[in-house]
């Protein structure tokens, strides 16, 4: 009698499959630091500053998702809604001077290192005052002046610039140091092992920072990785790190640390964030990978609402100091979506602009 044969599976499959009714959850949160501003070193100010930083971000980006909505702008729009809490405590920790770039998901990023809403909104409108001349969008938000270089659009593309960056740090031996974020699904590309290898063969001072937030568009992590990702530094004997990413003084407390490392050794480290999307990958994501109740179970920790209850507990400010801050935010951004509605488009000779490092070129009329 044959043998039955039985069907080949490759991968985890599905959500909710054998956890006995429990919520599924496609990362794991490690705990968050029980340590206060204070012990960290940080001023009330500070911690309202942060406050301020990640509703900004939370707010820009729910009007540019209404917006997007109305047609106002079309192409990507990637939200970074729930991940606030890393690009802030990311910001704080370093110096103004280290260099910073991402992959596509960066108007957070953009935001807290100098991007004005309104400079941010009118690039995602296409408009010349955008922080990118109205030439890059939504992927491709950037602020040189102060060392933010910008999101990339090809996933793992970025990431041996970010090595570049601190390759040219050590040639010129300027105290900076570079980290280059990117998500769970650049795990798997080959760039980012060749970069993992030349970094620390180089000693280059630099920090490769998973922005884990359980999903590589719209598949889980779990399923399309092996093992877990902070570990994958030990084939390259790189110093690494895993930790919360939904709690902001956690985020600046390892950041801080790292950072402060990496610039005294100059030898590279590999960092896994853990922290959560709320929204789908992009706009045009149905979300039918995951269930109501996994996205409400990590709602339960956003990273706003657990500083402003910490604000509140620790006698920071009170409540109406805290709603004028959001009232103030909510002013700023709703000015930025008029001021982007309003401010002109690119001439059409500004398509002929900013392609060369020199001049002229063979566009030049002279």
């Amino acid at each position: 009698m044959a043998k039955k044969e039985q069907e080949a599976v490759f991968t985890p499959v599905g959500i909710n499959t054998s956890n006995n009714s429990k919520v599924e959850k496609s990362v794991d949160l490690p705990e968050p630091t029980k340590k206060t501003h204070k012990q960290l070193g940080l001023s009330d100010d500070e911690v309202l500053e942060m406050f301020e930083q990640m509703y900004l971000q939370r707010r820009f980006e729910e009007r540019a998702m209404q917006m997007y909505q109305k047609g106002k702008f079309g192409g990507f729009l990637h939200l970074y809604i729930g991940q606030e809490a890393v690009s802030t405590g990311t910001v704080f920790a370093l110096n103004d001077d280290d260099d910073i770039i991402t992959a596509y998901r960066d108007h957070g990023w953009g935001l807290v290192r100098g991007v004005t809403p309104k400079e941010g909104m009118a690039e995602l409108f296409g408009k010349a005052a955008g922080c990118s001349k109205g030439k890059g969008g939504s992927m491709h938000f950037a602020n040189v002046e102060q060392h933010f270089w910008g999101g990339y659009g090809i996933v793992g593309g970025h990431i041996p610039i970010g090595a570049g960056l601190a390759f040219a740090n050590k040639y010129q031996d300027n105290g900076r140091i570079s980290t280059c974020f990117f998500g769970d699904g650049a795990v798997d590309q080959g760039a980012l092992h060749e970069t993992l290898n030349m970094s620390q063969l180089w000693k280059l001072p630099c920090v490769f920072i998973v922005e884990n937030n359980g999903y590589s568009m719209g598949t889980a992590t779990r399923r399309h990785t092996v093992g877990e990702i902070h570990e994958r530094a030990k084939g390259y004997g790189m110093k690494s790190a895993v930790f919360n990413g939904m709690d902001a003084l956690t985020v600046y407390e390892n950041m801080k640390n790292i950072a402060k490392e990496v610039r005294e050794d100059k030898m590279p480290w590999f960092v896994e964030i853990r922290t959560y999307r709320y929204r789908g990958h992009s706009m045009s994501d149905p979300q039918k990978y995951r269930s109501k109740e996994e996205l409400e179970e990590y709602q339960k920790t956003d990273p706003i609402e657990r500083m402003k209850s910490y604000i509140l507990d620790k006698k920071i400010a009170k409540k109406a100091d805290i709603e004028e801050i959001e009232n103030k935010v909510e002013d700023e951004v709703l000015e930025a979506v008029e001021f982007a509605d309003e401010t002109p488009f690119p001439e059409p000779e500004a398509l002929y602009e900013d392609m060369f490092a020199g001049e002229p070129h063979f566009h030049d009329k002279k």
